[in-house]
């Protein structure tokens, strides 16, 4: 499941989707606040009704990967339950030449084994507060849509900085129904996280990239990691308990998790544009950096393991989009949203005050999109796609920023959000010239041929040399792989960064007035319009309907229910569940060849194993990227399972979902018990997990 995020501006752009329908949810439908759970829903279909003490335990029982991904507590020693490929930035960090933990996996036998993650921040929601009236009342009086904007950054900064000050928690304004509503989250925050376990990458990711958003599925994509506190494992009373026999066909299960991004509540200019301009520059994009990291990758084997988790990045990414594309292009989707915004429309005209309000926000959205469309291109390629070139970016950016009024900030550099922001920039982690080189050359060249040579960013970089002579001078010129050397000029602010001779600072303080002008205009074109437009409509949607759906999703906890059931496939139908008979068929069946390898303790293993264990399950559950390690659990709130996908009839799921074809992919909790008791030696493991003891 794809946790790839668009650029900073692009990404303020596409968050600021519209409500647009109306319509009551359909079955099983939803990803659902923890203030706004679907009670009635429940009732009604389950015949459950979650209590509030039920709701704050699976709440305080979850947490969220800030790098991307959800997971739980899975015992009461801060033992966190994810997916591999969420654990696999960390794993990719913390491995070399000599240790690959991505390919072999990792087990920590003992505690003082596991293995700490260089930069990763993992959040609990403790607590969330309504704060749209205070952002409505302190934008009332602006007289123009920059005004507004203005106004409504610097009071989300305010309360973000009077609440992290208050309370030491970190504190996030969230815009939920895209304006109609805003709510204050404070997380606990952990930067104490230590990898535990993880299978090899074969088993994990079993059938690779031709499998992969498909059913049914043969993988064990889970990882377990340990949250410390003051050295110590984090004893946590809110943990989900486990249950062995997992998930049964036709069960009631629920997902509690931190879906990233939908657009169901766009407009449909919105969705014209994600269809006409954004999503195909962006496979163009994806694919550029594929076709370059498997050419880096083919060097050798060090080089393949260096670009290992790119090309899965972007391979996963690429086929998520063409999915949600071939959505897009769909004339009975496309249809139906204009049928929805329609409707909705209708309700507004046809009530005077409300057409006064309202009427003209289709029009506005509309004219902003055309804007955006001019310069997508400029959004997507003028990037240097190198982890150094960001790095240096955000030093350029931190001591301009911090300078300025809180409210007056760029996202990131906001008071509230500075240590999050320095724990990432002097991340330990390695970093890897010649793939840096290779990164920034083929971003350069696609820029070169996207833009053109007289465009300001492409004659900034080049400065009249080749991509790759222009990336090697600059990656081989630079000493900020070392994060001492970020430590010291961030420390030493504007004049340490002005006098810096480093050609990758160079470089990004020259980019840094084009990079300004694009939020810049973004702001004033865009940004404000689709905020200002946002809350107008939120307003509309609550007149008309009041709050009785979901809004999209934000990357925030929500709860999504649904049923464990199979759906008709290729003229056939799809089991509920897979078993590791299957996995061992798929793989004899294809000659155990490619993607369909066993990792060796598999082939040698397969007598000890109950080959009726189940694998992987599928249930009408509502997920999109960012569920990716959200727990599966049942009315009791135990675990009886792990997403880790969603089926390819569900990657249109961004903009519509169906029942009847959309399903979540799970793996099974029998099958890890099973695993770690009889191929991995992991006992301890396997006891915590089940409950039976905790030995340090």
């Amino acid at each position: 499941m794809s946790n790839l995020a668009p650029s900073r501006s692009l990404a303020a752009l596409l968050s600021c989707g519209l409500l647009l329908a109306s319509v009551p949810t359909r079955a099983d439908e939803g990803m659902w606040t923890f203030d706004n759970p679907p009670i009635k829903q429940l009732q009604e279909k389950y015949h459950f009704t979650p209590t509030q003490e039920w709701l704050d335990h699976v709440r305080l029982s979850c947490v969220r990967f800030n790098d991307g991904g959800s997971g739980s507590f899975v015992s009461a020693h801060g033992l966190v339950l994810t997916n591999a490929h969420v654990a696999r930035g960390q794993l990719q960090k913390n491995s070399s030449a000599e240790h690959d933990y991505i390919k072999d996996g990792f087990y920590a036998a003992t505690p003082d084994q596991e293995m700490k993650s260089p930069d990763l921040e993992v959040n609990v929601l403790i607590s969330m507060e309504n704060m749209t009236e205070r952002v409505r009342s302190a934008v009332k009086n602006a007289k123009t849509d920059q005004e507004e904007f203005a106004a409504r950054k610097a009071v989300l900064a305010d309360i973000e900085r009077e609440s992290t000050e208050k309370t030491g928690l970190r504190s996030d304004v969230v815009t939920l129904y895209h304006g109609g509503e805003y709510w204050l989250y404070r997380y606990k925050k952990y930067t104490d996280v230590r990898i535990v376990f993880t299978p090899e990458q074969q088993i994990a990711f079993f059938g690779g990239d031709p499998d992969n958003f498909t059913y049914p599925r043969y993988d064990l994509d889970f990882a377990l990691f340990r949250i410390y506190e003051n050295g110590k494992p984090l004893e946590n009373k809110d943990y989900l308990k486990w249950n062995a026999k997992g998930a049964s066909e036709d069960e009631l299960v629920f997902v509690p998790g931190h879906p990233g991004s939908t657009h169901r509540l766009d407009t449909v200019a919105q969705l014209e544009f994600e269809r006409d301009y954004f999503e195909p520059n962006l496979i163009k994009l994806f694919k550029h950096r594929i076709a370059a990291m498997k050419s880096y990758g083919a060097l050798g084997e060090e080089q393949a393991r260096q670009a290992s988790s790119l090309i899965f990045n972007f391979e996963n990414g690429v086929k998520a989009f063409e999915g949600r594309y071939k959505g897009l292009l769909d004339k009975d989707v496309m249809d139906k949203k204009r049928k929805d915004e329609e409707e909705f429309k209708s309700k507004v005209t046809g009530n005077s005050g409300w057409n006064q309000a309202y009427g003209g926000a289709w029009d506005d959205i509309a004219e902003a999109m055309r804007k955006s469309s001019t310069r997508i291109k400029q959004s997507l390629f003028r990037g240097t796609d190198s982890q150094l070139g960001s790095i240096a970016a955000r030093i350029v950016d931190y001591v301009a920023e911090i300078k300025k009024p809180d409210g007056e900030r760029l996202d990131g550099y906001h008071e509230a959000q500075l240590d999050s922001t320095r724990f990432n920039l002097f991340s330990p982690a390695p970093i890897y010239p010649a793939l840096e080189i290779a990164r920034m050359t083929a971003s350069m060249e696609l820029a070169l041929q996207e833009l053109g040579p007289d465009d300001p960013f492409v004659k900034t970089v080049l400065n009249g040399r080749s991509p790759k002579d222009a990336a090697t001078e600059i990656v081989n010129g630079t000493k900020l792989t070392d994060p001492e050397v970020r430590k010291k000029l961030v420390q030493g602010g504007e004049s340490a960064v002005a006098a810096s001779t480093d050609p990758m600072i160079v470089l990004q303080r020259n980019l840094d007035p084009i990079r300004r002008e694009g939020i810049k205009w973004s702001e004033a074109n865009v940004d404000s319009v689709l905020q200002q437009t946002g809350e107008r409509l939120g307003k509309a949607r609550f007149a008309a309907y009041g709050k009785n759906t979901y809004p999209d999703a934000t990357f925030t906890l929500r709860l999504s229910y649904g049923q464990v059931k199979g759906y008709p496939m290729n003229g056939t139908k799809a089991p509920y569940k897979t078993t590791l008979y299957g996995l061992y068929d798929r793989a004899q069946s294809f000659d155990f060849k490619g993607p369909f390898v066993l990792p060796a303790r598999y082939t040698a293993g397969r007598d000890k194993l109950d080959l009726s264990t189940p694998v992987d399950f599928v249930s009408t559950n509502d997920i999109i990227g960012g569920n990716s390690g959200s727990p599966v659990i049942n009315s009791n709130a135990e675990i009886v399972g792990l997403i880790f996908d969603g089926n390819i009839e569900s990657l249109v799921g961004r903009f519509v979902y169906s029942d009847e074809m959309n399903r979540a992919v799970s793996v099974h909790t029998g099958v890890i018990i099973e695993t770690l008791r009889k191929l991995y030696n992991a006992q301890r493991l396997a006891d915590e997990l089940s409950g039976i003891s905790f030995a340090r």
